[in-house]
């Protein structure tokens, strides 16, 4: 009998669920590092919430783990790549939570509209300052959505019930789930401008850390108000204290920091910010649902081998896993390539295997090509929601097969369309096992792809590697491979040069403002 260790507080019914399923199950919470070390051997299955933190010794220690289950999304306190190597499958419950923390998203454009918090605290010191605490309707204003996923969605939803104009900034959101929704799909820059309230529902990413930097903040409204019930560290707090000072910025309601726990913040103690300790996700209903969704998918693994949200597992029978290994890295670089020089929103998707890949288990392949590229903007996707997740923003997958191949013993061709254009990358394996990019664009360019690249489309023209090498050198940027293709002399080129290091900002303006370059993109894999 498969047994699991409860070490955080969850609801008695996922311990019901267990029970109910045939698993042996121990409630343990409150356990010291050193305690948790000394029992996790005896377990298959390890529930979690945040407070238990599943370290590279937990699991050195864990002999006989095979998942850890985490109620909620975060899995900031578990090592992953060590679970991965350990061969421990890593779950979470992705979707348990967005209505409450959505709902609570729309409980602070209320707090902020008709300072509530304020007036409260005025009213409870026995003072009776009605003129003081003049608010403004939400009916009629311009709510911005940035980030219009699972639980932007929800919000968009509530507010156009409000009788609000929702406009959303979202490169992944296609304009038909756009019109559903009853919400204008716009650029960033116009929902900056154009916004009476802005609210942010998108993961943190290289791309959106500080989307709401300085410069941002100075082009929006007079008078605009912020929301933040996503991540910290998605708005520049220097900024937004500035802002708030001057009065450009009319108010912000903040659920989440750069630094958590907050115990000390620029913006606490400004009379037009509402604070609150990342309660995003904490109502009874959403803890419930977590907690028995973490049971349910903990128990599956264990009695039927069915996996469910993992964050470092495909859906792979033990046969199928050596042999599909290397073409997964290879789909996750495809993946991983083509979102990252994605930069409108997603269409359609078509994958084609050819040659020998053709007749194995491609769904999980498929699966990896999806994480990759939707991967770029939203951090929670993994192989098993990366699907999922596409469908639900309308992005159409086609999969075709054909065992002929003409070039090599396999290939895989991916086929991006967004709302602007169609891109295409394909790549095989070297020896079996080695992952190379064959073609881009239908240019023949032979990459293997380095943790730090640098993506360059241009004008084919004599002097331009030399200009680009003198570029990077001067910048103390150090070449470690460099692949070239090209449609015909004189025409358009294509370049992946694989760099020591990430490539400053500084250096990619630099890189830029070259002659004869037409894109210059910092990759990383």
């Amino acid at each position: 009998m498969p047994k699991v260790l409860v070490s955080d507080k969850l609801s008695p019914r996922a311990v019901d669920i267990f029970k109910a399923r045939g698993v042996e199950v121990d409630v343990k919470t409150g356990l010291k590092p050193e305690e948790l070390i000394a029992i996790i051997g005896d377990y298959d299955g390890l529930a979690i919430r945040s407070a238990t933190k599943v370290t590279k010794d937990v699991l050195e220690a864990a002999t006989n783990l095979k998942v850890v289950g985490r109620a909620g999304i975060g899995v900031d306190n578990v090592d992953i790549p060590v679970a991965t190597q350990k061969g421990v499958v890593v779950m979470n419950t992705p979707y348990g939570n967005a209505i409450t923390t959505a709902e609570h998203a729309v409980a602070m454009m209320f707090a902020l509209a008709r300072q509530i918090p304020q007036a409260n605290a005025s009213t409870h010191a026995g003072k009776w300052e009605k003129s003081k605490f003049m608010g403004v309707e939400l009916t009629g204003k311009t709510l911005g959505i940035i980030g219009c996923g699972n639980i932007g969605s929800i919000v968009a939803e509530r507010a156009v019930g409000l009788r609000m104009r929702v406009i959303a900034f979202d490169p992944f959101l296609p304009p038909e789930r756009a019109l559903d929704l009853g919400v204008e799909k716009v650029d960033l820059d116009d929902l900056i401008a154009r916004s009476d309230i802005i609210s942010l529902h998108t993961p943190l990413t290289d791309k959106t850390r500080n989307i709401l930097s300085a410069e941002a903040i100075g082009r929006m409204k007079s008078g605009v108000r912020i929301i933040n019930c996503a991540r910290g560290g998605l708005v520049d707090e220097a900024a937004l204290k500035a802002g708030l000072e001057s009065g450009h910025v009319a108010g912000a309601a903040l659920d989440v920091f750069e630094q958590e726990p907050a115990k000390d913040n620029p913006l606490f103690g400004l009379d037009n910010v509402v604070c609150t300790p990342h309660l995003g996700a904490s109502t009874t209903e959403a803890q419930e649902n977590v907690a028995l969704q973490v049971a349910e998918q903990i128990s599956d693994f264990l009695l039927t081998g069915a996996v469910t949200n993992a964050l470092n597992m495909p859906a792979v029978s033990a046969e199928e896993a050596p042999r599909l290994r290397p073409y997964m890295k290879l789909c996750g670089e495809l993946g991983g390539f083509a979102g990252q020089i994605t930069e409108s929103g997603l269409k359609s998707v078509r994958i084609e295997y050819q040659g020998d890949v053709a007749g194995l288990n491609t769904r999980p392949l498929s699966a990896a090509v999806m994480q990759g590229l939707l991967t770029p903007l939203l951090e929670a996707v993994n192989m098993v929601s990366a699907p999922v997740v596409a469908r639900e923003r309308g992005i159409e997958i086609k999969e075709t097969k054909s065992e002929s191949c003409r070039n090599y013993h396999s290939l895989i061709r991916l086929e991006v369309t967004t709302e602007r254009q169609t891109r295409s990358v394909e790549g095989t394996l070297f020896g079996d096992s080695l992952p190379r990019i064959v073609r881009i664009n239908d240019i023949p360019v032979e990459a293997e792809l380095g943790p730090d690249m640098l993506y360059l489309i241009n004008e084919d023209k004599p002097g331009f590697i030399g200009s680009l090498g003198s570029t990077l050198g001067d910048s103390g940027i150090n070449i470690a491979s460099f692949h070239l293709g090209r449609t015909d002399a004189g025409g358009q080129a294509i370049c992946l040069v694989q760099v020591d290091g990430p490539v400053p900002a500084a250096t990619l303006e630099a890189v830029r403002a070259l002659p004869h370059v037409v894109q210059a993109k910092p990759l990383r894999f």
